[in-house]
């Protein structure tokens, strides 16, 4: 890959608004995060420190420099001080990444694209992608290769679909969204009857609408509403492998991260944050700003601004005092066994001694 020219801290504080402090003119040909500087060579390297607490790797690491908050020192490092450190810091990196070149628009002529469908004139639409019957896909979007578009769809101004997505029939994606490899939109919830002793599919009538803003990771799958839509809410993120089953509601600007599960008609508020391995059952609702810690498992409803933690979850404060308890259970089981004993030990002294029985009789 090819770099781009070496630089200088002090320039490179000029161009995210920083302050140099140390060797201003210190050669910076690279920047890396700082895990990665003990695998590689560091010579000219910039790296992000965005805590005091990782000062000790940034000596250890060998960078020329570091990116640091306010209040943040390290002995003889250089270090460009700022106040957004990520920021800068990804405006530091794109300085020695090339750009990369844009696909052209246009359809591929490998591209399937029904009759009835409407393509504005800037999409890109890749190899042996599909869109189907009355879809409309509009300005600015792009449809990776492979990808399938159902029939009815309607994809918004400026969204990626990258490659192997599939929208269901009547899928609604709103502008500027972003849908990862293997992302399934759409596809039947898991709900069944019992008929004549054999499971059969209860109605799959309804759609997924997804808001403008939102963002889908890889190998995720939405299912459509039994009636009406399944909604995703405007600017909610969610991380790969994630579930979002049937007629579920989710708020706006949400986090949801990797193998989640929410199961069918729950309702979240805005500003949700779910950690990793959620698990939340049928036809809860979760208020606004409510967090739920990695691997609970959420049966009943959450109100909102709740910090929960566990299986089954409940308010971080208290379960963090029965997860205290827990641990003291050996303990106190040991304590249990000796108070028995010594409980047995006193009732055989307090008990009233019996007369020996007369035998000769």
């Amino acid at each position: 890959m090819s770099k781009a020219p070496r630089t200088t801290l002090a320039r490179l504080a000029k161009l995210v608004g920083g302050t140099a402090v140390g060797i201003e003119a210190s050669a910076i040909t690279d920047a890396k995060p700082l895990d990665e500087l003990f695998y590689e060579a560091q010579s000219g390297v910039i790296t992000l420190v965005d805590s005091p607490d990782r000062v000790e790797r940034l000596r250890e690491s060998g960078a020329a420099a570091a990116v640091v908050p306010p209040g943040v020192e390290a002995d003889g490092v250089p270090l460009l001080v700022v106040e957004d450190v990520h920021a800068a810091f990804s405006r530091i990196v794109r300085q020695f990444r090339p750009a990369r070149a844009k696909a052209p628009t246009g359809v591929h002529p490998t591209a399937v694209i029904a009759a009835s469908a409407s393509v504005a004139a800037d999409v890109t639409i890749g190899p042996y992608a599909i869109v189907g019957e009355g879809s409309t896909i509009e300005s600015g979007a792009a449809v990776g290769a492979h990808c399938v578009v159902g029939d009815g769809c309607q994809v918004g101004e400026g969204a990626k679909l990258f490659p192997r997505v599939t929208l269901y029939e009547g899928t609604v994606v709103g502008d500027r969204c972003q849908l990862h490899s293997g992302v399934v939109i759409g596809s039947f919830g898991f709900g069944y009857r019992q008929k004549e002793g054999k499971h059969t599919r209860a109605a799959q009538l309804g759609n997924v609408e997804i808001a403008d803003d939102v963002e889908i990771g890889a190998g995720t799958t939405i299912d459509r509403g039994a009636y009406g839509p399944t909604r995703i809410g405007k600017g909610t993120k969610i991380d790969n492998l994630v579930q979002i089953a049937h007629n579920c509601q989710i708020g706006r600007h949400n986090l949801i991260c990797s193998q989640v599960g929410i199961a069918g008609s729950t309702t979240t508020g805005d500003y949700v944050v779910m950690a990793g391995q959620v698990g939340v059952r049928d036809h809860v609702r979760i208020g606004d700003r409510a967090v739920i810690s990695a691997m609970a498992g959420v049966p009943n409803d959450v109100p909102e601004d709740a910090v929960m933690l566990g299986a089954p979850a409940k308010p971080v404060r208290e379960q963090k005092m029965q997860f205290a308890a827990m641990a003291k259970l050996p303990e106190m089981r040991k304590e249990f066994k000796a108070m028995r004993r010594e409980l047995k030990e006193l009732q055989e002294q307090l008990a009233p001694k019996q007369k020996p029985t007369d035998r000769a009789a």
